[in-house]
């Protein structure tokens, strides 16, 4: 019996070694980033089980083999609807700016999808004007209403939205919603679904989180997008989910949610539509491939160039990363950047602090306080860094700062759903506007100077004299910066 005892704690230990040899194989054979690879690797080998099971979890990008095949069989059609747009007459590649032009070489290579003039945008920085414009172009809808959110959480006035919704579609306008199952969980379990399905509005539960679907896809992917599209005329997109700050995480303790969103009309509008019904079809397998941009006699001026700018699984890697450091490499004179949750890669630290070192003016607009205590501290342990080689950091106070945006010499914005984390950067499905238009520019760089009003700039002498305790809880966060 001993004996036995000892081969099968020889089988146990060599199988455990071969199990660790080969994820350890696994993850240098994906060629991540090598602080991704160095995280998981420390994740493993310090905590074995929980790490094995955590990356089996979430460590790779596993959409499901249903969705794999059904996004591979989707590219076609999709990326023929996208060529097209290069021969309309929105597409004018010579009045692209130097900030833009390299932007747009780069979507055209890797994404098919040029960037378009004769847009025409508006921005809107607060929650109740959003959604009291969305309600009232809602109600004037006449054929369609297109919709899809990472959260819908109801109350107050998002209540009002499901309302003009459910008045739409008893008026005979397709109204579709697609919503993340994770983000919309409070949403689902209330009262709102069952009406608007008796209404005949199409409800859909994207990415549906259980134990049984963690077995074939990974269960962090997330539907990260915020988009409306109403007649394939009129767009919206940005960092507000569907909620009423008053009405949503009032026990976070971070105060109300503070975002923007841009109402566009014009060519870029029909681009928006494109990418929610890629969404939809490879959540429900129902095609609804929009119309083209059409082409209109007052079209001969250009107006707003827009590149509409999508991410996520399926889609190339890495593609909103290239764009933000294509244009803080570009910056001459200033960036200014807000995001709720700050945990750059090393790539996007790197190009801040060099930045910064070469006399551009860096503004950092974060909030002062996170509803994630992980990522909050994990962004700490950057700040050292950024303080030295001369970035200013600014901490909201006014609530949480959800804005996701960059404005490169007052000049050129980019403005969408994206964090400065490797979640968005990498893992969820996200879109940004590059943004075109020298007032539309002007208009961001004064709301977020009016966000550096409300906050409090870090002083790095300070900073360098907090307790020993705070530095030892940021460095252990910093460990796990790449997986958050």
């Amino acid at each position: 019996m001993v004996e036995l005892y000892k081969i099968l704690t020889i089988i146990s230990v060599l199988a455990y070694w071969l199990l660790i040899a080969g994820i350890t194989t696994r993850i240098v054979y994906k060629r991540r980033s090598i602080g991704v690879s160095l995280a998981w690797m420390m994740l493993i080998y310090v905590v074995p089980i929980l790490g094995i099971f955590l990356y089996f979890l979430v460590g790779e990008m596993n959409l499901g083999k249903t969705r794999a095949v059904r996004a591979k069989e989707m590219y076609g059609p999709y990326r023929e609807w996208f060529r097209r747009l290069f021969a309309i007459q929105q597409y004018r590649p010579h009045n692209l700016s130097d900030y833009a032009i390299p932007i747009s070489h780069l979507c055209e290579k890797r994404l098919g999808i040029p960037t378009l003039a004769n847009n025409q945008l508006t921005l809107k920085s607060s929650t109740e004007t959003i959604l009291t414009t969305l309600i009232e172009d809602i109600q004037q809808a006449q054929t369609s209403i297109h919709l899809e959110f990472y959260i819908w959480h109801p109350g107050g006035l998002a209540d009002q939205v499901a309302q003009a919704l459910i008045q739409a579609a008893q008026r005979d306008v397709a109204v579709r919603i697609l919503l993340d199952a994770a983000g919309s969980r409070t949403f689902f379990n209330s009262k709102w679904p069952k009406k608007m399905r008796e209404a005949g509005i199409n409800l859909v539960s994207a990415l549906s989180v259980s134990l049984v679907r963690m077995i074939f896809r990974r269960l962090d992917l997330r539907l990260h997008r915020k988009i409306v599209v109403i007649d394939n005329q009129i767009g919206y997109t940005g960092s507000m989910n569907l909620v009423d700050p008053k009405y949503f995480k009032q026990s976070a303790g971070v105060g109300e949610w503070v975002d923007v969103m841009v109402r566009i009309t014009g060519s870029s509008v029909p681009v928006l539509n494109c990418i929610l019904a890629w969404d939809w079809e490879t959540e429900t397998d129902q095609r609804m491939l929009p119309e083209p941009p059409q082409c209109h006699p007052h079209d001969e001026e250009p107006s707003d160039m827009v590149q509409v700018i999508p991410s996520g699984p399926g889609m190339p890697e890495d593609m909103i990363q290239q764009v933000l450091l294509l244009s803080i490499y570009q910056a001459k004179h200033s960036i200014t950047i807000t995001s709720p949750y700050f945990v750059p890669s090393e790539n996007l630290l790197f190009a801040l602090t060099a930045a910064a070192l070469r006399g551009v003016e860096v503004n950092l607009i974060i909030p002062d306080k996170n509803d994630s205590m992980m990522v909050e501290w994990a962004s700490r342990s950057f700040f050292g860094e950024l303080l030295n080689a001369g970035v200013n950091i600014h901490r909201f106070r006014g609530g949480l700062l959800h804005t996701k945006s960059v404005v490169i010499d007052l000049h050129h914005s980019l403005i969408g759903t994206v964090n400065l984390d490797m979640r968005s950067l990498w893992l969820n499905f996200e879109v940004t506007l590059s943004v075109e238009n020298l007032e539309f520019t002007q208009s961001l760089s004064e709301v977020q100077h009016q966000y550096m009003a409300n906050s409090i700039k870090m002083d790095a002498r300070q900073w360098r004299k907090r307790p020993l305790v705070k530095r030892l809880v940021e460095q252990f966060f910093y460990l796990f910066s790449p997986l958050l």
